[in-house]
């Protein structure tokens, strides 16, 4: 038997289901910002790109939180 035959099917990740809302409330100005910004960068799904927007941030914040060994001006010097 080849080395073909041996390989399982790979399974395909599901992603996972989005059961839980948020809601939020802006202001006449906010949403004219927020739907010029979609307008100008042709975004087409406002759901999947708030969504990213906050988590990309949420994620990024933790990374520049994460606890080190040193502190910063330890490892300046």
């Amino acid at each position: 038997m080849g080395k073909a035959m041996n390989k399982r099917p790979k399974k395909l990740s599901e992603p996972s289901k989005r059961e839980r809302r948020m809601s939020i409330l802006l202001s006449d100005d906010e949403q004219q910002i927020v739907d010029r910004y979609l307008d100008k960068y042709k975004i087409t799904n406002k759901s999947r790109w708030l969504r990213e927007t906050i988590l990309m941030f949420i994620h990024k914040n933790m990374e520049d939180d994460y606890p080190t060994l040193f502190g910063e001006h330890d490892m300046r010097r």
